[in-house]
């Protein structure tokens, strides 16, 4: 049974950090790509970095870039992401989902053209 199961979410003040945690099961995590995605109420979602398949090619939309850290532990089958500095703005429930397609930059999100599994999100609030 294919799972993606989001942790490590949870409320942080504003320049703290968190690390969430994407725990996939039932498919070779190396040949997924895996995007973060996040939405905020009323926001469209965004595609806030995504790591490729095979190469671990790392991409970041500005807003986080230099604050943000998306990696990939295959031996325990989960996809990070270290998030430092973090602003009232970054406050949204972040999703991780998976697909066999590269890393697309696309209308300012990263994206996959296609994408086999979704996880349950978790939320991140940044507030003093």
């Amino acid at each position: 049974q294919v799972q993606l199961v989001e942790s490590g979410g949870g409320l942080v003040q504003p320049g703290g950090s968190l690390r969430l945690s994407c725990a996939t099961s039932g498919f070779t995590l190396d040949d997924y790509s895996i995007v973060w995605f996040r939405q905020a109420p009323g926001k469209e979602r965004e595609g806030v970095s995504c790591i490729s398949k095979g190469d671990g090619n790392a991409y970041y939309i500005d807003s986080v870039k230099g604050r943000f850290t998306i990696s990939r532990d295959n031996a325990k089958n989960t996809v990070y992401l270290q998030m430092n500095s973090l602003k009232p703005e970054d406050t949204a429930t972040y999703y991780c989902a998976a697909g066999t397609d590269t890393c697309t930059y696309y209308s300012g999100s990263y994206v996959l053209n296609e994408y086999d599994w979704w996880g349950q999100g978790t939320q991140v609030t940044v507030s003093s």
